[in-house]
């Protein structure tokens, strides 16, 4: 048998507690209807717990239920501006340097019109991509100065809390600062011998996936929230082999 929730148990609790009271006031007052002073403590004591109900459990919820949308709108706002700041421009670069990129391009060739139905669609398939960019050693430089050049931004990020209770963002992030620090760490990357670019290349391809789902996520909440700004992004896609920001049609 499943167990209650304290919510559940607190709610019978205080429903019970009524209960009894009114019960006690009806056997010592009957049903004449007589109102006095004790008789209308009684009705004050009784009505207490249910007034606890309303505003301890109802009221907080809805309050908290509140506070938690607006802080899901904080959030998927920073993400547009992780995205507006270099998260496509990284997503280009990585893009760019996979030879299977045309299949995810496909699949991430986002249209306006696109339905709840379609997005789960392209993340089911996102999912089951393998991620094989193969960076060479000057991609990994270009990489490198725009994680560099942004470390403060990234900093700032990671220090934000509402970022930090998305999993999948916070996985992002902590990918991010790997590669960051992993590239930081050699003093002359085009020099670096293939085995060592391929090991970067597999740090590459955790922040490849990782972005990817990401981006595609927040593409669907401008869809559903704020589609001028989803024209915007589909123009600026990082998967458009032929990006233009100029409305032509």
């Amino acid at each position: 048998m499943k167990r209650l929730t304290w919510e559940q148990r607190l709610i019978i609790a205080l429903i019970c507690a009524s209960v009894v009271i009114y019960a006690i006031k009806f056997l010592v007052f009957g049903d004449n209807g007589e109102s006095n002073t004790l008789s209308y403590i009684f009705n004050s004591l009784g009505f207490l717990p249910i007034n606890i109900l309303i505003v301890t459990l109802i009221i907080n919820r809805l309050l908290a239920m509140r506070a938690k949308r607006e802080q899901q709108e904080k959030m998927k706002m920073v993400v547009g501006l992780f995205f507006s700041e270099m998260g496509a421009r990284l997503m280009r670069l990585i893009v760019a340097s996979d030879p299977d990129a045309a299949e995810i391009r496909t699949i991430l060739t986002v249209h306006k019109t696109w339905t709840k139905a379609e997005f789960a669609k392209a993340q089911e398939q996102l999912s089951a991509c393998r991620f094989i960019a193969s960076p060479s050693a000057e991609d990994l430089a270009k990489m490198h100065e725009l994680l560099e050049r942004h470390h403060e931004f990234l900093l700032r990020l990671i220090e934000n809390p509402v970022l930090m209770d998305q999993n999948s963002i916070s996985k992002l992030l902590q990918d991010l600062f790997h590669l960051g620090e992993e590239l930081a760490s050699r003093k002359d990357i085009a020099t670096l011998p293939a085995t060592d670019i391929a090991h970067l290349g597999g740090d590459v391809n955790r922040v490849y996936r990782q972005i990817t789902l990401v981006w595609l996520d927040h593409m669907q909440y401008l869809a559903e929230n704020y589609p001028y700004l989803l024209s915007l992004s589909i123009r600026k896609s990082p998967f458009n082999a032929h990006c233009d920001v100029v409305v032509r049609e």
